[in-house]
C-alpha cells in the first residue's frame, strides 16, 4: 500500500537521534571530499560543528553546498537518508550555546560556547532523498 508522503517524512525523522555520525561531503575546488561528522538534529533542523581552521570550514567558506548521508539498517536490510543543502555559519550566542550543548564530545574539542575555534553550521534550503531499508525506489522532498 503506498505511503502518503507525511508518512514517508514522518519515518524519515524518526531514524534520527539527538546527535549522531553521518558521512559529510564538501567540494574542494572540483574535488568531493567525504568524512565523518557528528550531525545534531534539533527541531528537525540540521547542525554540525567543526573547527574554524578546520579543511572543511575553509572548503565550506569556498563553497557552501554540501551533502551528508546517514545509512539506515533494519535487520539485513539497508537504506539510506542523503540530505543536500547548504551550510550557514551560525553568530548567534544563544544558538551557539544552545546547540553546542547538545553535541556529543563537545568539551573535547572546544572549551566553550565562545571558543573562536567553534564554528557551528546549520544546514538549510535542505532536500532529502530517502530509500527504506529494502526499497527499491528512493522518495525526495524538500524540507
Amino acid at each position: 500500500m503506498p505511503r502518503t508522503l507525511e508518512e514517508i517524512k514522518q519515518e524519515v525523522w524518526g531514524h534520527f537521534r539527538p546527535s549522531q555520525e553521518v558521512f559529510l561531503a564538501t567540494a574542494e575546488v572540483e574535488q568531493p571530499r567525504v568524512r565523518p561528522v557528528m550531525l545534531v538534529n534539533h527541531d528537525e533542523k540540521f547542525w554540525i560543528a567543526t573547527g574554524t581552521r578546520s579543511q572543511k570550514a575553509r572548503q565550506i567558506r569556498q563553497n557552501p553546498n554540501v551533502e551528508f548521508c546517514l545509512p539506515v539498517l533494519d535487520g539485513d536490510l539497508r537504506g539510506y537518508i542523503r540530505v543536500a543543502g547548504i551550510a550557514d555559519r551560525v553568530r548567534d550566542a544563544v544558538a551557539r550555546r544552545a546547540i553546542g550543548e547538545r553535541f556529543a564530545l563537545f568539551d573535547q574539542y572546544w572549551s566553550g560556547p565562545d571558543d573562536p575555534d567553534y564554528t557551528l553550521l546549520r544546514i538549510t534550503r535542505v532536500e532529502v532523498e530517502y530509500l527504506a531499508p529494502g526499497g527499491s525506489d528512493a522518495v525526495t522532498f524538500i524540507v
